[in-house]
């Protein structure tokens, strides 16, 4: 990935997150200004501000993307499901799905993998396209674990595996992706997430197989890679 990296290709790497509880209306205005300013993948938003972001999207190339059960995971499915189908309504066509933690490391696997699978099967037959992200927060998983997720999100028909929501003690870390991308296939991708603030992490990254980068400082990291051309 990092071979002929331009910055225009970087730039499509990245979901600009907005989520911060304390982001205003005006920083959607902002975040979504810049990702189109830098052409970025998407906008990662909190589910309230959905239809504020995919009406200044509109006409762009650049996704609307959401969290749902985020960032802790223990919504029951019934609501993860509702607040899926709510997002996809509202014009999100990325969810990234807290899968449920506790659940994943009391070894409920199976209820674990139908639970993300239920709210991929009914989302997906309301809107074919939409693609979803698994974010497992590592912080709190051992390296066994992270495998088992891995397997489960495969198993119940996700498009990409995460690291992290950025609100955990630790986000991204090199290990962390690196076990991830040898964890799945090559079809499904894989994010990283939580304390990417620089070029020399998105590069390292990029280069251990992640093929997603989720932060708050797309702009900068981008501004930063054409400074060192």
């Amino acid at each position: 990935m990092t071979l002929n990296l331009t910055a225009e290709k970087l730039a499509k790497v990245f979901d600009h997150a907005i989520l911060r509880p304390d982001q205003t209306t005006e920083d959607v205005i902002k975040g979504c200004e810049l990702a189109k300013k830098y052409d970025l993948a998407s906008v990662c938003v909190k589910p309230c501000d959905i239809v504020q972001a995919a009406e200044l999207l509109q006409g762009t190339d650049v996704m609307v993307g959401t969290v749902i059960s985020f960032p802790h995971g223990n919504a029951s499915t019934a609501a993860k499901v509702a607040e899926s189908l709510q997002a996809i309504e509202d014009g999100a066509i990325e969810l990234d799905v807290v899968l449920n933690i506790g659940h994943l490391k009391s070894g409920l696997y199976k209820q674990v993998e139908q639970e993300l699978s239920e709210i991929i099967t009914k989302s997906k037959e309301k809107k074919p396209e939409v693609s979803f992200k698994i974010i497992f927060e590592t912080a709190y998983l051992t390296n066994e674990e992270i495998v088992k997720a891995c397997e489960i999100s495969q198993a119940a028909g996700a498009h990409f595996v995460k690291t992290s929501t950025g609100f955990a003690p630790a986000g991204a870390t090199y290990e962390h992706i690196k076990l991830m991308r040898e964890s799945v296939p090559s079809n499904m991708e894989v994010k990283a997430s939580g304390g990417i603030k620089t070029l020399d992490q998105v590069l390292k990254f990029l280069e251990l197989g992640a093929t997603r980068i989720g932060s708050s400082s797309s702009d900068q990291i981008v501004d930063a890679f054409k400074n060192s051309q």
